[in-house]
């Protein structure tokens, strides 16, 4: 798996305002890895599920039953494999105020714990889900003839996503010597 750059981009009003007089820039389809692609299919495949209720509903006053859990699960697969890519990127809610005012040493190893901590969330959470699976194997979905497996598959397939995604960013944060709660402004992109 190939480690993104990771991004910061910090945009003023003002200049959120002015790219709409821009000429468009070019667009790095190469940031984005796999799960990120399976994860706009979900989305879009949930968006279509909403839509359909809502027009069976409100417009044709019959609504199809099984588009709401389609729709639930397809939010469920949306939520977990997108965190794969906030791990990946760094993206993840992180406080780094003390990272300003203590040493740059100790920094450091508090950086290196935050990512051991991470990966051990991630196996954790992994070996959790994969407890989970055993407990309901087999069961169906309530309004579809289809397993419940599918959505739980794919929780546990983005736990092991963020697993790996969070050694590789630890990898990567142990080689380059520090990590975005040290230095922020190094991931800032010009733009």
């Amino acid at each position: 798996m190939s480690t993104a750059p990771e991004i910061h981009t910090q945009v003023t009003p003002e200049e959120l305002a002015h790219t709409f007089d821009e000429a468009p820039v070019d667009v790095d389809l190469k940031i984005y890895a796999f799960e990120d692609w399976i994860t706009l299919g979900l989305f879009w495949l949930m968006t279509g599920c909403v839509f359909l209720q809502f027009f069976t509903r409100y417009v044709l006053n019959d609504s199809y039953a099984w588009t709401e859990e389609i729709a639930v699960n397809c939010l469920i697969g949306v939520v977990f494999l997108g965190s794969v890519m906030c791990v990946r990127m760094s993206r993840h809610i992180q406080v780094d105020v003390l990272y300003h005012y203590l040493p740059a040493r100790l920094t450091r190893v508090m950086a290196t714990l935050v990512d051991i901590i991470r990966i051990s969330f991630f196996t954790y959470g992994s070996w959790l889900m994969w407890r989970y699976m055993e407990v309901v194997a087999g069961e169906e979905m309530v309004t579809v003839d289809l397993p419940r497996d599918i959505v739980f598959y794919s929780v546990l397939v983005a736990f092991v996503l963020m697993l790996l995604r969070s050694i590789q960013v630890f990898v990567a944060n142990m080689r380059r010597g520090y990590s975005v709660l040290e230095r922020p402004e190094a991931f800032q992109s010009e733009g």
